[in-house]
C-alpha cells in the first residue's frame, strides 16, 4: 500500500498511472472513489485510503456512482505477495469459484482450506469466498451501468445461481439495490459492449506489430485500432473485437456469446490477454535500477496473451525451428482443416477433442512432429487442466521452450525468461551481460524487451 503522502498527492493530482492501485474513501459521505475521480477533492481529513476495492466496501463504503470503482484496473497482483496467495487471487479472478468450492481451490493449490483462509486474510484483508462474491457483484455493476441487460440476466452473466441471491448479495455489499445503478446501455442479451481500462502508458502500435505477424485467420482479425478472435470456452462460444482507445485509457469491447452466464469469464480472458491489469511503468522503473544505462527500452510494452494454454501449446509445438511467417501459415492450415465453428457461424481454433486422433496427412512435416502434435493433443483431452504445464515435459517432442512459451503467453505468467530462444540470445549477446534473476519477477517482460531490439 502507498503511504498516505503519495495517495493525497496521486488523488489530487488525479494521476491515471495510480488509477485501480488504491481507493478513496470519504467518511462525511460514505463513498469511496476512484483517485482519477472528477468530484471535488474532499479535505484530507476526512479520506481514508484502501489498497482494494473489496476492503472499501467491507469497511461500509459505498462505490461512487460517477467514477464507477468497478471501471479501474485491476490491481497489481504479483507484487511483494506471497506466492499461492497471488495464485489464488487469480484464479478466482478467473472465476474459479463460480463452479468449485473454496475446498477444491485450496487442494488445486496444494494446500489446506484452513490455510488458504488465513493467507487470504493476512494479504488481502478479506476470505477467498467473500471476494468472489465481491468479484461477482462488481461485475454486475459494470453490466448494470453499461448495459442494458435485465436484471435476471445480469445475475446470471456474473456467476449467480439465482435472482434471490445476487440481490440480497449486491445489497448487502453496495447498499443499493441492482436498479439503484441502471446505465442507459444499448445491448441485447447475446451482443454486448463493455468499457475495460487499463493504467497508461499502453503501447498498441508494439502489440498490433506483435499480433499482426502471428494472426491466424479466419480465428482472429486486426484492423489498425482493433483486435478480434473467436473463442469458446467450456460451454461458451462466440467473439469478441476490443477497439483501442487511447484517450480515454481504456478498450470499448464487444461480445457476441451464446449464453451470457459465461460472460464474466470470458471477460476475465480478455483483460488477461490483452495484459490490461499491468503497471508499466513500475516495471520500466524496476528494470532500470537494475539493467545497464545503455539498456534500450520500449514504453509501455504488454504480454500479448493466448486464448488458452492448449492454443499456446499448439502454437509453440507448429513454431520449433520454423520461422513466424512459415508458423504462421501452419496454422492457418491447421485451423481451416480441424477448425469447428460457433454459433455464429465462425471458425474456432481446432480443440484436443478434434485432433487426438488426427493423423494430420494436410501437413508437410516430419512424422515426428505430427506425433507429437497427436500425443499432446491427447495429453490434454486425457487430463483437466490445473495449471502445471511442466507435466507437458513427459510429453515426446514437447521440451521447456514451448512450456515456457505456453506459460507466458497462454497463462500470462510475468517472470518467464525465454533463455533458450534464439531472438532473446540475439539481443542479449549486444549488452555482454545483463542480470537477468535482478529482473523478477517481471522476466516476461525483460523477454519482450528482448525482441523489441532485434
Amino acid at each position: 500500500m502507498y503511504s498516505p503522502d503519495i495517495c493525497q498527492k496521486a488523488r489530487k493530482s488525479r494521476d491515471h498511472r495510480f488509477d485501480g492501485l488504491f481507493y478513496v474513501a470519504v467518511k462525511t459521505t460514505g463513498i469511496y472513489c476512484r483517485p482519477i475521480c472528477p468530484a471535488p477533492a474532499a479535505k484530507e481529513q476526512n479520506v481514508e485510503y484502501f489498497e482494494h476495492a473489496h476492503n472499501a466496501a467491507e469497511a461500509g463504503f459505498r462505490p461512487c456512482i460517477r467514477c464507477r470503482p468497478d471501471s479501474a484496473p485491476g490491481s497489481y497482483a504479483w507484487l511483494g505477495i506471497q506466492t499461492t496467495a497471488v495464485r489464488a487471487k487469480k484464479m478466482i479472478d478467473e472465476g474459479v469459484l463460480s463452479t468449485q468450492t473454496t475446498a477444491d481451490l485450496a487442494q488445486r493449490l496444494g494446500i489446506t482450506q484452513r490455510y488458504l483462509n488465513k493467507l487470504f486474510k493476512q494479504f488481502y484483508g478479506t476470505t477467498p469466498k467473500q471476494y468472489a462474491l465481491y468479484k461477482q457483484c462488481d461485475f454486475a455493476k459494470q453490466l448494470l451501468q453499461q448495459t442494458a441487460l435485465p436484471v435476471a440476466h445480469i445475475a446470471f452473466a456474473s456467476g449467480f445461481n439465482s435472482l434471490r441471491r445476487f440481490n440480497d448479495a449486491f445489497a448487502r455489499l453496495y447498499q443499493l439495490s441492482p436498479t439503484q445503478l441502471r446505465g442507459s446501455g444499448e445491448n441485447s442479451q447475446s451482443h454486448i459492449t463493455l468499457y475495460l481500462p487499463f493504467r497508461p502508458p499502453y503501447n498498441w502500435h508494439v502489440l498490433h506489430d506483435f499480433l499482426s505477424k502471428r494472426l491466424i485467420e479466419p480465428v482472429e482479425w486486426l484492423t489498425p485500432y482493433s483486435y478480434g478472435r473467436t473463442f469458446c470456452l467450456d460451454a461458451y462460444d462466440g467473439c469478441f473485437e476490443a477497439y483501442f482507445e487511447a484517450k480515454q485509457h481504456r478498450f470499448k469491447v464487444e461480445i457476441a456469446i451464446n449464453d451470457v452466464a459465461g460472460l464474466h469469464l470470458v471477460v476475465s480472458n480478455i483483460k488477461r490477454i490483452l495484459d490490461l491489469d499491468a503497471d508499466p511503468l513500475f516495471i520500466e522503473n524496476h528494470f532500470k535500477s537494475v539493467l545497464p544505462n545503455t539498456f534500450k527500452f520500449t514504453q509501455g510494452l504488454r504480454l500479448p496473451g493466448i486464448w488458452n494454454e492448449f492454443e499456446a501449446g499448439i502454437r509453440a509445438i507448429l513454431g520449433q525451428q520454423v520461422s513466424v511467417a512459415a508458423a504462421r501459415n501452419l496454422l492457418k492450415t491447421l485451423v481451416n482443416e480441424l477448425g469447428e465453428v460457433n454459433h455464429l457461424g465462425q471458425r474456432l481454433f481446432p480443440t484436443p477433442k478434434t485432433m487426438k486422433s488426427n493423423d494430420f496427412s494436410f501437413f508437410k512435416m516430419p512424422a515426428r512432429r505430427k506425433d507429437a502434435l497427436a500425443s499432446f493433443a491427447t495429453y490434454c483431452f486425457d487430463s483437466q487442466p490445473n495449471g502445471e504445464l511442466d507435466q507437458w515435459l513427459s510429453i515426446k517432442g514437447v521440451g521447456p521452450w514451448t512450456v515456457d512459451y505456453a506459460k507466458m503467453r497462454g497463462q500470462s505468467n510475468p517472470d518467464i525468461y525465454l533463455a533458450g530462444d534464439l531472438g532473446v540470445k540475439k539481443a542479449f549477446a549486444q549488452y555482454g551481460e545483463l542480470d537477468v534473476h535482478a529482473c523478477a519477477p517481471f522476466r516476461s517482460y525483460l523477454t519482450f524487451q528482448l525482441w523489441q531490439q532485434l
